[in-house]
């Protein structure tokens, strides 16, 4: 099966795979997506593509989901439906256009790409890929403290021990 056989629905949320994130569009119907997009955003832009996280504005557009995914592989993921009331499809379609061609502010932590249609599908801009993140940095973080307080106090614990030998 082709990654173009699949059929999303106007108000489907699509997750595009750009390798190291992922990129988020809304399905307006026609082969036609909505999405934010800094500078740097678009299909085979590669590692360029990271350089979204300097950027402190983006633009909404309108473009062909094929022009968007380009050569990535992509789903249809309404991946917030168990948790909150999808919007009628007429909502978020009108919500969608409304933003067309305005420039928003734009942040990786709080107003990407994933809150914005999440906000337009659901009226909640949440982002599971930044929660994600946030969690395996903390995680990470705090190992890497908790090996560092063990590998303070085993040097603390041996050193003294050192220094008792060294002055009887």
């Amino acid at each position: 099966m082709s990654k173009y056989d699949q059929k999303p629905e106007p108000g489907d949320l699509i997750e595009i795979f750009r390798g190291s994130y992922q990129h988020w569009v809304i399905y307006v119907g026609e082969g036609y997506v909505i999405h934010l997009a800094p500078p740097s955003e678009h299909a085979q832009a590669g590692a360029y593509s990271m350089m979204s996280v300097l950027s402190d504005k983006a633009k909404v557009k309108k473009e062909e989901l094929y022009e968007v995914v380009g050569n990535d592989d992509y789903r249809i993921n309404n991946l917030l439906d168990e948790k909150y009331e999808p919007h009628l499809v007429q909502e978020i379609l009108w919500d969608a256009h409304s933003f067309l061609g305005k420039e928003l502010p734009y942040s990786v932590l709080t107003g990407n790409c994933e809150h914005f249609v999440t906000e337009l599908r659901y009226g909640k801009p949440e982002s599971r890929q930044v929660r994600d993140a946030v969690k395996a940095f903390a995680a990470t973080a705090g190992a890497g403290i908790a090996f560092g307080i063990v590998a303070y106090a085993v040097s603390a614990f041996f050193g003294s021990k050192d220094k008792e030998k060294q002055t009887q």
